[in-house]
């Protein structure tokens, strides 16, 4: 049984104005998937969520330089569509609201 979300690659290095895509795996029966960034000394930032194939909510900085999809027995993927600097910073994905919850109050 799947009881971990798999996330690849473990790190990217991207010189600018590339694109990075980073693929999610959630855990197996979730239909939702979460993408955060988290930049050194700053807090969480919400991207994107999907229920399923559909994304249900996002911002409009990942509208304007990101993409994402979930696609059915595919891994969920976040792509940077023209990497620049300020885009350094963990970026995670997460497959249940109560992940999400965890990570963002510790």
């Amino acid at each position: 049984m799947d009881t971990d979300v798999t996330q690849s690659p473990s790190h990217l290095v991207k010189g600018k104005s590339r694109k990075a895509k980073m693929d999610c795996v959630p855990i197996r029966g979730h239909s939702y998937v979460y993408w955060f960034r988290k930049k050194l000394e700053e807090t969480l930032e919400f991207l994107v969520y999907f229920q399923k194939q559909d994304i249900v909510e996002d911002t409009a900085m990942f509208k304007q330089r990101f993409s994402a999809e979930c696609r059915q027995n595919s891994p969920c993927s976040l792509e940077i569509n023209s990497t620049e600097a300020a885009d350094s910073a963990l970026y995670f994905c997460a497959s249940s609201q109560s992940t999400v919850l965890r990570v963002s109050s510790s």
